[in-house]
């Protein structure tokens, strides 16, 4: 591992470490470096083992978050990335069943590199919200600031997870609110037992009378932060409105951090109708078209999806 002063926390030395000690997980840092030796762009993947309630019932995939991270301009951001990506993609071919690359900075960053490598493109969305322009508070409408105030002038509270009692209702909440959606992937919780010790991450329970109804995890990264995983009991608590109030007490403590944005990490894809997305949209964020690619490692396959999500 490279000694750098990391800035991103998705390639960073931290989140290796971090999926290094947890099961079912595997990181994989690609390095590139000059004729003197001196590193000039690193790129973090991370390999997840998968089980799936259909054929092939157990699987890995490779996901990276962003285009990796850039120690120097003296080469093309684009160069270095075409390279790292080749080397990523050769390593993982036999290995496995796809690769999924979110959260570019750019829509079109990296756009041939991704199609000389095999890779197709899916439209995504993304939302942040701003924060040092303007108080959250100030983007809400009426009708989300009187919600909000009604469900705190019944007891409900966000706050950082401190006691082995919330710790294991986060996870129990996280994971159950998570079940039925088989995307969405739930890391070990000896993954979030050990975030908060990186000091780049924070996990909450928002309560009331002692019930947990909601729980998020956030990570900071470049003074913005980025809210991860997020879960909410809406049928069983519905009058206090437990995805508002988690929700937005993550915004909160994001504006207390000073941070410049929030980034919301899985807004999904972009259809007419979204109603995660809408409900995102309703804290006053901005709405981003973006890409998502991807490369299936069986070629058929591969060629079939590049075909439907031909540009």
């Amino acid at each position: 591992m490279p000694e750098l002063e990391y800035k991103d926390f998705f390639h960073s030395k931290s989140l290796f470490c971090l999926c290094e000690n947890t099961p079912r997980i595997k990181p994989l840092m690609v390095v590139c470096k000059d004729a003197d030796g001196m590193v000039a762009a690193h790129l973090l993947a991370v390999v997840r083992f998968r089980a799936s309630w259909f054929p092939p019932l157990f699987f890995m995939h490779a996901r990276v978050y962003g285009e990796g991270e850039y120690e120097t301009s003296e080469y093309s951001k684009d160069m270095l990335f075409g390279m790292m990506n080749e080397k990523l993609t050769h390593h993982l071919r036999n290995k496995v069943l796809y690769i999924e690359y979110s959260h570019i900075s750019q829509k079109m960053f990296g756009y041939r590199q991704f199609k000389v490598s095999g890779y197709f493109p899916v439209h995504w969305m993304s939302i942040h919200n701003s924060l040092h322009s303007h108080a959250p508070k100030e983007r809400l409408s009426l009708k989300m600031l009187k919600r909000i105030r009604h469900a705190e002038a019944r007891g409900v509270t966000t706050n950082v997870v401190a006691t082995p009692d919330d710790f294991r209702a986060f996870i129990k909440l996280l994971k159950r609110h998570n079940i039925m959606k088989p995307k969405r992937y739930i890391p070990d919780e000896q993954f979030f037992a050990n975030l908060s010790q990186t000091g780049k991450g924070k996990m909450f329970v928002t309560k009331v009378h002692s019930h947990v109804i909601g729980c998020s995890a956030v990570v900071f990264s470049n003074n913005n932060a980025y809210l991860w995983y997020s879960a909410f009991r809406r049928k069983s608590f519905a009058p206090y409105h437990p995805d508002i109030m988690t929700i937005w007490g993550t915004i909160e403590n994001a504006y207390r951090e000073h941070c410049n944005h929030v980034f919301f990490m899985d807004v999904g894809l972009p259809f007419r109708r979204n109603l995660f997305r809408d409900f995102i949209l309703r804290f006053g964020g901005k709405p981003v078209s973006t890409y998502r690619w991807f490369r299936v490692n069986i070629h058929w396959i591969n060629s079939l999806l590049s075909w439907i999500y031909r540009q």
